[in-house]
């Protein structure tokens, strides 16, 4: 690979920040929060003791600031494992990439990556109201098939795929964990579990309004997998912190509970209870 990149590569602005996030290295911290929802941003930043930076563009929201002496950014994804990777490659690229010169930096920075979202569980033993940290993940939009240096397999995958019904699928599916070196932050959680990743909120997650979904046991079968919850964006975040030598872990909100139909009362309530837990955690 040529050190030099090329301007159609590197896309930046004319203020020499990234085109999608809209931002400069000095913009972030080296731990992240990344959420999908926009207006999630600052529910979370208003924690801050305070906030130095605060940008947007599109569905990219970042601020930046300090909490308890520590450095720390929060930033929204918006919704699929294709926003994720606009946001992976150019987070990367603030802290790896020489933005001016477009060369890659000789040292390395990792950052550490705290995805907090929302999921469904499709094991009917999994509560509502409750948090489930992700250990293992499986893809099911294909995305990391379009890099080809990833490669990831683990008891979870080899029985996942040796046991994978679906030959249509069957061909866009990766796997990938969670950063064990920085799972201590979540010990505590209710539930660890194996989440699928879905390219889309109905026919992939076996919802049916005036079209029809693949199999009406299609949620039944990835739980009978090892599978625990879903949503649309780790494996992406997982997988692309894998190629990139960053650290990741995902904790969801369990807002709906598939299985046995049942929804949260309050989702406000419990988003603020995983805000105040992570960052708990996460910032000494």
């Amino acid at each position: 690979m040529l050190n030099k990149l090329a301007a159609s590569e590197l896309v930046l602005n004319d203020d020499g920040s990234v085109y999608h996030l809209n931002l400069l290295p000095e913009d972030i911290a080296q731990k992240i929060i990344l959420v999908g929802d926009p207006d999630r941003v600052p529910k979370v930043s208003k924690y801050f003791d305070k906030i130095e930076v605060r940008k947007n563009k599109r569905e990219f929201y970042t601020h930046t600031g300090t909490l308890r002496g520590e450095r720390i950014t929060v930033m929204s994804s918006g919704i699929g494992t294709e926003n994720i990777d606009i946001v992976m490659n150019e987070l990367d690229a603030l802290v790896n990439i020489d933005l001016k010169n477009k060369e890659f930096k000789t040292e390395h920075t990792a950052l550490e990556l705290f995805r907090l979202g929302t999921c469904g569980s499709v094991n009917a033993d999994i509560e509502v109201d409750s948090m489930l940290v992700t250990e293992n993940v499986v893809g099911l939009d294909g995305l990391l098939h379009f890099y080809p240096d990833y490669e990831f397999e683990n008891d979870f995958s080899r029985n996942f795929l040796d046991k994978f019904p679906y030959e249509k699928i069957k061909g866009m599916l990766y796997f990938s964990d969670w950063a064990e070196d920085i799972s201590g932050y979540y010990k505590e959680a209710q539930y660890h579990g194996n989440t699928a990743t879905f390219p889309g909120f109905y026919a992939p997650q076996g919802r049916q309004l005036r079209l029809k979904a693949l199999d009406d046991q299609f949620l039944e079968t990835l739980n009978d997998l090892g599978v625990s919850n879903f949503e649309m964006e780790t494996s992406a975040i997982y997988g692309l912190s894998k190629l990139l030598a960053h650290k990741a872990l995902t904790v969801n909100n369990v807002v709906a509970n598939r299985r046995r139909g049942e929804f949260v009362a309050d989702h406000h309530t419990s988003e603020k209870r995983m805000i105040e837990w992570v960052l708990e955690r996460i910032i000494s």
